[in-house]
């Protein structure tokens, strides 16, 4: 009989709410495949959280501050890392894993600038570890699907691509009370969020982009922001009145309690700041343009403050088009967050983590004949031929069974994956260069070569 392989020692830089789901994982589907032997952040009381997840199973992992990660790699002879920090550490912690010799699973974006990327470039060549970038949309089957038209020449010759992403007043808003808000933190939402877009269409083309240019600006949030009533704000969410849409309260909500609002005396991180604040310098409206190597051209469009959830993609071939649209959520109501996420009744401003992808159709949606409701819709049409609709058959969980089958290639392995879901080092170097494209267009009025940042992109 094979000899059967003990589980791989599983370490998990930072630990916050982003964590939950690789830890999950550890406890459930892939218990017998993984092990956690260790927690790595700068907040005890986040880390003595995690510790009542796994307890029951037997596991005790041992605490480390990030100053002492090296140590921690050694001492508990860690396989794998996984990277949920702020983005703004992904580099380090990378490097500093890959340089031991580590595997390391990373949360996007890789990093948020140029320095970082040529510090992951430069430990990826001198290193035999394995470096893995989460992207879990590409494991949706929505966007699996339009993969698979594109690559079976449904629409000819790709031509231009057009892809806009609407984030609502639940989702949008919560990048600006988090560290999100912190350019220098998270990139802005051209690296930390749109850098799964880019990834997206850098993976249906299968190409290189090349130059990029960008306008926009923080429009809607902000002290002078057009989102912002007259009158007093509360400095955080928690204190806003009952019926002010933009409060929140994580007081409600066990996990958000347990690991912001009870953590707050260790690090005085607070989740939770308003997102009319003076000081915000993360963008909540972009548009931008893309070129790449094979001649397509992209433009594309960020609102983190819509009334609705969703997106919409059109791409133009030299023999037709193919059309994507996805509602995630129809519509918002004010003050009633967690109802709107979850379809459960819920007390005002609650404390449902609004970051978390909605899955569930809002209050009212589909009654009365609503004009918008949730769902996916997938539209060819050749020329000189009627508009046929591609079947897309989604699963269970989150991003239509997307997460699972990310947890999969993770904790498993992708085998023999026609689509390339698995994306590795290029994929989150050239999305993240994008996202850096953006930002140095925004900051010079011009357009960015990407060449010019002096990485390696095929």
């Amino acid at each position: 009989m094979p000899t059967r392989t003990a589980p791989r020692r599983y370490a998990v830089y930072g630990t916050g709410h982003r964590a939950r789901m690789y830890v999950q994982a550890l406890l459930d589907t892939y218990a017998s495949e993984a092990v956690p032997v260790a927690w790595c952040d700068t907040n005890e009381a986040r880390m003595r959280h995690y510790d009542t997840l796994v307890a029951d199973a037997g596991h005790r992992p041992r605490h480390y501050h990030p100053d002492d990660l090296e140590r921690m790699l050694a001492e508990e002879k860690v396989d794998v890392l996984v990277v949920c920090s702020p983005d703004r550490t992904h580099a380090d912690a990378v490097c500093t894993a890959l340089r031991a010799g580590v595997d390391v699973v990373c949360e996007k974006p890789l990093t948020v600038d140029e320095d970082g990327l040529r510090a992951i470039q430069a430990a990826v060549d001198a290193s035999t570890a394995r470096l893995t970038v989460t992207f879990n949309y590409r494991y949706s089957p929505r966007n699996s699907t339009l993969r698979q038209v594109i690559a079976d020449g449904r629409v000819g010759k790709v031509l231009s691509v057009h892809f806009e992403w609407l984030l609502d007043t639940v989702h949008g808003a919560d990048y600006f009370r988090r560290w999100h808000r912190d350019k220098t933190v998270s990139g802005g939402l051209a690296v930390h969020k749109a850098t799964h877009h880019f990834d997206l269409v850098n993976w249906w083309l299968d190409d290189v982009p090349e130059t990029v240019f960008a306008l926009g600006g923080l429009r809607f949030y902000g002290d002078t922001g057009a989102g912002r009533q007259p009158g007093e704000r509360p400095s955080l969410g928690r204190d806003a009145a009952a019926e002010d849409p933009f409060g929140f309260d994580m007081a409600t909500d066990p996990h958000l309690r347990a690991l912001y609002l009870d953590a707050e005396h260790v690090d005085g991180y607070l989740r939770d700041r308003d997102v009319f604040d003076p000081g915000i310098t993360t963008e909540d409206t972009l548009n931008v343009l893309v070129g790449y190597r094979g001649g397509v051209s992209m433009s594309y469009a960020l609102t983190a403050h819509s009334p609705w959830e969703g997106y919409r993609v059109c791409v133009n071939g030299s023999e037709g088009r193919a059309e994507l649209e996805v509602v995630e959520r129809a519509h918002v109501t004010a003050g009633d967050t967690a109802r709107t996420l979850h379809s459960k009744p819920a007390p005002v401003r609650p404390a449902v983590d609004p970051s978390a992808t909605p899955e569930a159709a809002g209050p009212g949606a589909g009654e009365g004949g609503a004009v918008r409701v949730n769902g996916t819709r997938l539209v060819v049409q050749r020329h000189w031929e009627e508009a046929r609709e591609v079947e897309v058959k989604e699963g269970e969980g989150g991003h239509g069974g997307g997460d699972a089958l990310l947890l999969h290639d993770v904790f498993v392995g992708s085998g023999d994956d026609p689509l390339r879901r698995r994306a590795g080092y290029p994929d989150g170097l050239r999305s993240v260069a994008v996202g850096i494209g953006v930002n140095r267009s925004l900051a010079t009025g011009a357009p960015v070569h990407l060449a010019d940042l002096g990485l390696r992109l095929s």
